[in-house]
């Protein structure tokens, strides 16, 4: 028999992450690509990020949602493993130009409006010391841009405080620990929403959307009915997506915000994709941004990943993000610590104090 190739291999652990994460339905797809001669042979003449199984089977979920591969869509629709793995092995023999050309041009993306419990209040507080009426959001590695419809959500504290709008069809919910509260001030006008990255997904088109959907399991019914709701919700205001290297991109994004905004630089668990080098050249980006104009820096972060925030003796890799605000008006940048977070943002602790 055989020595499997290091690509069935990562194929056939793929499929037990997924089963074990409770898509019995991806599980049986990777592991049975991963025994395929076949359709490894096809995955092994792609580029190698096109290879990655993640993204794959993301590319597999989307052409049955597309409607270009009816059968994995019913095996998908009705639960059945068996079917959805002999599916998925034919989609990949006899459409590999179109499961490829979708798996190198995306990324396998998971974009959670989550983080919008920890900035609202984080910008709300930057505004507030600026003394600013309106603000522009600016997020580094925005996806899809949910993190820039912070104030259009509606957030329900564990400690009873509530922010964002009650009416919205996106309610999240987050704990707090300790005993402050976070702060009640409401995020004042967005005047800007703009998002840089490199892979930017653009939701007001039906690819877009369609890819977020392929991302998450066939299985998660819940999941999908509020992805749909941040979609909606994210189209009747859709952010200016700019394509691209986010650091050299910050500029010109910042520059798109009014003259009577506070640009407000979001960063949520972004600069950790960044080399250490280039999280510095974003600084200073920012930096030359913020020469003619006050500009805020909220970071959600890990200990010790944002340049100049503080780390409060925390140790780094200790499973929390700090939340940090820096302000730079022309001088050296000011950098506190507002709070910390955990489960991104599902969890938070605000020893800045509340009001």
């Amino acid at each position: 028999m055989p020595h499997p190739t290091p690509l069935a291999e990562r194929y056939r652990r793929e499929g037990g992450r997924q089963a074990a994460r409770a898509s019995a339905l991806q599980g049986a797809v990777a592991v049975a690509v991963g025994k395929s001669v076949a359709a490894l042979r096809a995955l092994e003449s792609a580029p190698v990020r096109a290879r990655q199984p993640a993204v794959v089977l993301a590319a597999l979920h989307d052409l049955a949602l597309a409607g270009r591969a009816p059968a994995l869509a019913a095996a998908y629709a009705a639960g059945d493993v068996d079917a959805a793995a002999a599916a998925a092995v034919d989609v990949l023999l006899r459409q590999p130009d179109g499961v490829l050309a979708l798996a190198a041009g995306r990324r396998v993306r998971t974009d959670d409006p989550q983080r919008c419990a920890v900035l609202h209040p984080a910008v709300a507080e930057a505004a507030r010391r600026a003394g600013a009426d309106a603000v522009g959001l600016v997020d580094l590695l925005c996806a899809a841009g949910f993190g820039l419809q912070a104030d259009r959500v509606g957030i329900t504290y564990g400690d009873g405080r509530s922010l964002g709008d009650p009416s919205s069809p996106v309610q999240l919910s987050a704990g707090v620990v300790g005993d402050r509260p976070v702060p009640a001030t409401a995020m004042p006008r967005v005047a800007a929403r703009v998002g840089i990255d490199r892979d930017r997904v653009d939701v007001t088109v039906a690819d877009g959307a369609r890819w977020l959907r392929a991302c998450l399991a066939p299985e998660a019914r819940e999941r999908r009915v509020r992805l749909d709701a941040e979609l909606a919700l994210t189209a009747a205001a859709p952010p200016v997506l700019l394509r691209g290297d986010p650091v050299e991109l910050l500029p010109d994004a910042v520059a798109r915000v009014p003259a009577d905004a506070l640009p407000v630089v979001t960063t949520t668990w972004a600069l950790s994709q960044l080399t250490p080098g280039h999280r510095q050249r974003f600084l200073d980006r920012l930096r030359g941004a913020a020469a003619g104009r006050p500009v805020a820096w909220v970071s959600v972060e890990g200990v010790g990943v944002a340049p100049e925030v503080p780390t409060l003796g925390d140790r780094r890799a200790s499973g929390h993000s700090l939340i940090g605000l820096t302000v730079l008006d022309g001088g050296a940048p000011r950098a506190e610590v507002l709070g910390r977070c955990w489960s991104r943002g599902r969890l938070l602790s605000w020893p800045a104090g509340g009001s």
